[in-house]
């Protein structure tokens, strides 16, 4: 869980750092630590017993899945995951040779019983209440539970300002649990007051305009019409059209939004093979455009912060489909990636 880089591109003329998240071990993600702190928590509070049949439920679109799934196995659980059937199809893969078990369901709004957090949640009650199965059923509630935004108050925030040893201007990510986003905020802020927040969002999320003007509102999607779970976008993991108590928990230190466009993250995600070899997922490439723009923002002479979340390769199928073959374009500027959406 330990296993963290700060990676700075030679070639940007900004002073800009990537917290190679993607190369962690366990899951190879940030949310190891959430799945980590989820856990302890709830064997803490007696809700979790190793190797008693107890099963961990949740809902998710793939990388808290992954790390709850390698971690129930080494910890004595199973684990059962809920996920829209739209996401990449690598990442139930995955799931399954982890030893999960996989639901892949239609995707739907939150308020219908089908959508993926709801079914984990019935799932979970439904197995503690059987006369007949052995063990519990928890559900471990990325979204709602403060061991998430906790996870990266105590883990990745200090990690953050340790490796930059203090010294840094800005810290930019998406949110879609809004746990990372929230918790890191909340410690970077105690130690550096002046320090900037700042929420990538891709386009559909309704975040964006939560931050800018205090409504959960996108521009893709009218009040009370709302018919999916997830932002109409090739982005995966982040963006979202409802309030989370783990993004609340640091909302108001969340200072500015930049929306980014599916154009933008994919010319991001090739620029950053291109020049760099960095292979990222769609959420990663999201932060990386946010804190370029950030970046021509706030002017010369800062440090930004963002987290290159997972690896390009669980996003085959669906974001690097659409992004094409890489090779050739040695001559690509960040302009021309930046400019995409203008």
């Amino acid at each position: 869980m330990g296993l963290n880089h700060v990676y700075l591109p030679k070639r940007l003329d900004l002073i800009f750092i990537l917290f190679l998240q993607f190369l962690n071990g366990g899951g190879g993600s940030p949310k190891d630590r959430v799945a980590l702190n989820m856990i302890n928590m709830a064997e803490e509070q007696g809700l979790l017993t190793p190797h008693s049949g107890d099963v961990i439920y949740e809902g998710t679109v793939g990388s808290t899945g992954i790390s709850l799934a390698t971690l129930c196995r080494a910890k004595g659980y199973l684990a059962h995951i809920c996920m829209p059937s739209d996401q990449a199809t690598e990442k139930s893969s995955l799931l399954l040779k982890l030893g999960a078990i996989v639901d892949r369901v239609p995707p739907a709004s939150i308020i219908d019983p089908n959508h993926f957090v709801n079914r984990a949640r019935t799932l979970a009650t439904q197995h503690t209440t059987s006369p007949t199965r052995p063990g519990r059923g928890f559900f471990a509630d990325q979204f709602e539970a403060d061991a998430n935004w906790r996870a990266h108050f105590t883990g990745t925030g200090p990690e953050i300002y340790t490796q930059c040893s203090g010294h840094l201007d800005a810290f930019v990510a998406g949110a879609g649990t809004g746990g990372t986003i929230a918790g890191v905020a909340r410690f970077l802020k105690r130690k550096l007051p002046g320090v900037k927040i700042v929420l990538a969002d891709p386009e559909g999320s309704g975040l964006f305009n939560r931050v800018k003007y205090g409504v959960m509102y996108s521009e893709t999607e009218r009040e009370g019409t709302r018919r999916r779970q997830q932002v109409d976008s090739i982005v995966e993991g982040i963006g979202i059209n409802r309030v989370t108590k783990n993004f609340e928990a640091g909302r108001e230190l969340v200072e500015e939004a930049y929306r980014v466009s599916d154009a933008e993250a994919v010319g991001m995600a090739r620029w950053l093979v291109e020049r760099d070899g960095v292979f990222v997922g769609s959420s990663s490439a999201v932060n990386c455009v946010a804190a370029v723009r950030l970046a021509r923002d706030m002017g010369p002479g800062h440090r930004i912060v963002t987290i290159l979340c997972d690896s390009g390769t669980r996003h085959l199928s669906k974001f690097w489909a659409r992004a094409g073959e890489v090779g050739g374009e040695t001559d690509m500027k960040l302009d021309d990636v930046i400019g995409k959406a203008r």
